[in-house]
């Protein structure tokens, strides 16, 4: 037990002082705000830190006024409206869920017993409603994380229902592979054994064979901190991208294994120079210059970008990256901070700092 406690404190620790290795190594000053020395983020047209939007990782306009209209009104109907209109084989549906649902949970988060009261009606107005029940189970899938140590009994009793309620959103909506894409969360929270996952993975890829999202929650399920190993988790990534067809961001998905295991690997001298590391961001750069412009998910691939080009002090690259998304931040690894919002400033201000330091200015980067 006490080796466990010594690696989660070297973690620790290893959060706290990255980001500052990072500029001591590169020899990269961030000035304070104002100075004269102080690259300015303002001029490439960031926008400024406290207007993040940290709800979703790209633009979605149309989710944007069905939530403000939601969440003003507490009139649930706009979001089933939007949602019924939603195409079901794509990537969109799914980001338009989980917004819903994280949009519910934190309310009620903000206000306990009240706040979420829409999704509520929703589910007891309209209970034959698919969109309604998939936020519902992804909103319980979301409290269960949220709100509950892994492994107690209000964990369990949390995902039970959601699993039900993904049985519910299933029979709705047969060829929605979305509540599965939910199950997978259930699946790494109750430990379901390797047959049972494949069963709810068949139905995905039954339904939506490139759907990444689903590849990414899969991903969750097959890293070692959860039921496989490091070994099965870049096993299942590699041939996910081998198999991808062109233009298919799965050909990031081993940048992302790479990311799920940062904690073991991330003190290793010159990790984010080594073969495996270049080997994964030059497969997810690929797919990013093959993906379609208007892939729901490509914004997702290039925040983990930023991360890993900042980190491996590729400057232009990251620029290249950060002008394509900022504004939205609502994706890895930004998200798994407490603080979304000043993690990514840090690495936007490291990589503007770092680009004009090679000669780089707001004229020089294309936009």
């Amino acid at each position: 037990m006490e080796i466990l406690w010594i690696l989660f404190a070297v973690g620790v620790i290893a959060a706290v002082v990255a980001p500052w290795l990072l500029r001591r190594r590169s020899g990269i000053r961030l000035a304070e705000p104002g100075s004269p020395d102080a690259a300015d983020p303002g001029a490439y047209g960031f926008v400024r830190q406290e207007q993040l939007d940290v709800r979703m990782p790209g633009p979605d306009q149309d989710l944007l006024d069905v939530l403000d209209v939601v969440q003003r009104t507490q009139d649930w109907r706009a979001a089933s409206q939007l949602l019924a209109g939603t195409d079901k084989d794509g990537e969109v549906r799914w980001q338009r869920v989980q917004a819903f649902a994280g949009a519910a949970s934190l309310e009620l988060q903000q206000r306990p017993g009240v706040g979420g009261a829409w999704l509520r009606a929703w589910r007891a107005e309209k209970p034959k409603d698919a969109g309604g029940a998939a936020v519902h189970a992804e909103f319980l899938v979301q409290q269960a994380w949220r709100s509950s140590s892994a492994g107690t009994d209000d964990f369990r009793i949390i995902l039970e229902e959601a699993r039900t309620v993904c049985g519910e959103a299933a029979l709705l909506a047969p060829g929605d592979p979305v509540p599965y894409v939910i199950e997978l969360a259930v699946a790494r929270g109750l430990g379901y054994s390797h047959e049972q996952f494949d069963q709810v993975w068949a139905k995905i890829i039954d339904r939506a064979p490139q759907h990444m999202g689903a590849h990414l929650a899969a991903l969750h399920y097959w890293c070692e901190k959860w039921h496989g190993s490091r070994r099965d988790a870049d096993r299942f990534a590699m041939s996910a991208a081998a198999r991808a067809p062109q233009g298919s961001l799965l050909a990031a998905l081993p940048l992302f294994a790479v990311w799920e295991h940062l904690p073991d690997i991330a003190l290793v001298r010159d990790f984010y120079g080594t073969e495996v590391v270049s080997r994964a961001m030059e497969g997810a750069l690929f797919a990013v210059h093959a993906a379609r412009p208007d892939d729901p998910m490509l914004a997702h691939v290039r925040h983990l970008l930023v991360h890993f080009l900042v980190r491996a002090e590729r400057w232009t690259e990251a620029m290249h990256q950060l002008v394509r998304v900022d504004g939205h931040i609502g994706a890895l690894p930004w998200t798994m901070s407490e603080d979304p919002a000043a993690e990514y400033a840090v690495y936007r201000a490291l990589a503007v700092a770092g680009y004009e330091a090679n000669g780089g200015s707001p004229a020089t980067l294309p936009h």
